[in-house]
């Protein structure tokens, strides 16, 4: 089992920034795949951001080049970067924590609000 917490958050002006962190606890060695997904009123949860355990990471196109994912892997924890947020960008943030058979573990969220 895998627990996932999440941290950050908030409400930001346009073109602000803020930093989302997730640290999944438990049997952290089952997460091949660490990302973060949004779900806006209405809509369907959303991949922004994820990074495997080789480094490797994909961004969803319209977060591309403002959004930034990371590892640390002494700390066991991911973060998400966001720069110059767009009033698009409000929505509750989800970490996940991706198994090699494509489980997902979720987060509880973390709500970003983006408004003047």
């Amino acid at each position: 089992q895998v627990q996932v917490a999440e941290s950050g958050g908030g409400l930001v002006q346009p073109g602000g920034s803020m930093t989302l962190t997730c640290e999944p606890t438990g049997s952290i060695f089952v997460c091949h795949v660490m990302g973060w997904y949004r779900q806006a009123p209405g809509k369907e949860r959303d991949m922004v951001a994820t990074i495997a355990k080789d480094g490797e990471t994909k961004y969803a196109h319209e977060v591309k080049g403002r959004f930034t994912i990371s590892r640390d892997s002494a700390k066991s924890t991911t973060a998400l970067q966001m720069n110059n947020l767009k009033f698009e960008d409000t929505a509750v943030y989800y970490c996940s924590c991706r198994t090699a058979a494509w489980h997902h573990y979720w987060g509880q969220g973390t709500q970003v609000t983006v408004s003047s």
